[in-house]
């Protein structure tokens, strides 16, 4: 298949940027600080675990739904800026009221609306710049997210000490309305929508349904599968170390943007450096790497409990979950080529793994229940292995070369 590559503006791609670098706050509204201003309110492990569970379940049976609505949507902007605005206001609610009500309802509809964003930014993107571009453009949207992520951890560290509780919601706020910022400078009428759901320019129609190219593409099902075992190992370690150590030491935010804030640092290198990985050995190395580290990271947590192991541990966080937001994308992009149904496979895909992370959360509840955050560690961090075992015999069907 010929690749195809578009011109777009600088100014789009500027505002792209800007979106991916403020989005990284205002698309997970409280995201990792949750578990531990939540712990430090009397929430156990397990009570956790269940809210991150019911939040997952409700994403996986919104997730396909949305992809298809993206695929078929001409107003993708406003797909990314509505569940923003919705986000931000349960994120608030909780903060303001940290009871059942508040967190259950908040963080559902967090994770229904949230749903929707993944696919939709993917698609834009794919719809900005074209195939042959979309590899390196991913890598430089997951460069701005994580320095996003880096910018805004520091700015409430910083908002903590001087203001607390308010500062948070300010840097909130602020955030969420640069986001809606970015996406209104982005022009639309660059966007190819047709491109942004995986048909080449001159082509019609899609392809087949949305199920039917996904059961006639083994590599994407493989790809999934993969997804699913690796994300079921990965999901809670950072939740359980934030909540560990924000009880350990009774600083939640503070804490919380040390944990996260190691990840997304090394996750702004791996950003920078899988463009080169990629190109230099292919998209499967990527993936290989990813599942290595994650039983390395499992491993070091469990056998050293101090505060500073955090930082080798998350480093690995940044290198696994980094190389993994990379290459799934381009991965099921390459899968989907030319089926028009890119949006719909990915977001499938997403759904699939969902199930993984959700089901991890009452898991890792119940083994730190049982054994302690040590046996969650060792546990979680294990399972990588067995996705490493099915993706290498299966390597050349999951993360194709591009024909």
């Amino acid at each position: 298949m010929t690749c195809n590559s578009r011109k777009v503006s600088g100014g789009s791609l500027v505002a792209l940027a800007s979106l991916n670098f403020f989005l990284a706050d205002a698309r997970d509204g409280l995201g990792p600080f949750l578990d531990g201003f939540l712990a430090t309110h009397g929430w156990s492990p397990m009570s956790l675990g269940i809210v991150a569970t019911l939040g997952g379940l409700l994403g996986l049976v919104a997730t396909p739904l949305f992809g298809a609505l993206v695929d078929g949507s001409p107003h993708k902007r406003l797909l990314v800026a509505v569940p923003v605005v919705l986000i931000t206001a349960a994120a608030l609610w909780t903060l303001a009221s940290p009871g059942n009500a508040a967190v259950f309802g908040g963080q559902s509809m967090t994770a229904i609306v949230g749903a929707v964003i993944g696919p939709a930014l993917m698609g834009l993107t794919l719809g900005l710049v074209g195939e042959q571009a979309f590899p390196n453009q991913v890598s430089r949207n997951e460069f701005w997210n994580h320095t996003g992520n880096v910018f805004s951890l520091a700015c409430i560290y910083i908002a903590t000490i001087f203001f607390g509780l308010t500062g948070v919601i300010a840097m909130m706020i602020l955030t969420a309305a640069a986001t809606l910022f970015a996406v209104v400078a982005i022009d639309p009428r660059q966007i190819d929508d047709k491109v942004a759901r995986g048909l080449k320019p001159d082509d019609g129609v899609p392809g087949p349904s949305g199920i039917a190219a996904i059961t006639r593409s083994p590599g994407l099902i493989l790809l999934a599968m993969t997804l699913l075992i690796f994300h079921f190992g990965n999901a809670p370690m950072s939740r359980l170390i934030a909540q560990n150590f924000s009880i350990q030491l009774g600083t939640p935010f503070r804490t919380t943007a040390i944990v996260t804030g190691v990840s997304q640092l090394s996750m702004i290198g791996v950003a920078l450096a899988a463009p080169f990985l990629i190109n230099r050995w292919g998209l499967a190395s990527a993936f290989v790497i990813a599942l290595c580290a994650l039983p390395i990271r499992g491993a070091i947590a469990g056998a050293f409990p101090s505060f500073t192991s955090i930082y080798p541990v998350q480093f690995l966080d940044g290198v696994g979950a980094g190389l993994i937001g990379i290459a799934t994308p381009i991965a099921a992009e390459r899968i989907l080529s030319g089926t028009g149904r890119f949006n719909a496979g990915l977001a499938v895909v997403m759904t699939i793994q969902g199930i993984g992370a959700s089901l991890s959360n009452v898991v890792a509840g119940w083994l730190t229940s049982l054994g302690g955050y040590g046996l969650a560690y060792w546990v979680h961090g294990g399972v990588a292995v067995l996705a490493l075992l099915l993706f290498l015999p299966m390597r050349h069907l999951i993360a194709p070369h591009r024909t």
